[in-house]
């Protein structure tokens, strides 16, 4: 979970950025997720926001990390992203009425937000292979009989 936190402290920072160089400011996830659960303040989609990106992507990876194609961590987490990507795009944005890949923000919506997912997928994996460094292979000999 320290490692979906992470990720998702860059990803915030990305997406701030991208609304304070005024990048697409109709699409804004925080306000979707505020909107999506009627509540009175960004600080509710900020929190669930972080909570998915922490709780849920960050859990999930440490889970399926030994199963994702890759010989790394970080493209593991690459491919992890993309997988939370396709899932955003199929569940999260028609539930909140932006259509099925949020076409209903135009073309540039899918293609900001996968490339925002592969850096927090790679931000994912590359932290989590700091906490959980692969095993240093051995030098194998073999007999000759």
């Amino acid at each position: 979970m320290v490692t979906g936190f992470v990720a998702t402290v860059v990803l915030s920072i990305l997406m701030v950025m991208k609304s304070m160089m005024g990048l697409m400011p109709e699409f804004d996830i925080v306000a979707m997720l505020t909107g999506m659960m009627a509540a009175p303040s960004p600080i509710a989609g900020w929190l669930v926001h972080f909570a998915i990106g922490a709780i849920l992507w960050g859990g999930l990876f440490a889970w399926l990390d030994p199963h994702l194609p890759g010989n790394s961590h970080w493209l593991k987490g690459i491919f992890f992203g993309i997988g939370a990507w396709i899932l955003m795009m199929v569940l999260l944005m028609p539930m909140a009425g932006a259509g099925f890949f949020g076409i209903n923000f135009g073309a540039m919506a899918p293609f900001m937000t996968f490339v925002l997912h592969i850096i927090f997928g790679a931000v994912l994996g590359g932290v989590y292979g700091l906490e959980r460094p692969e095993p240093a292979p051995h030098l194998q000999f073999s007999r000759r009989t």
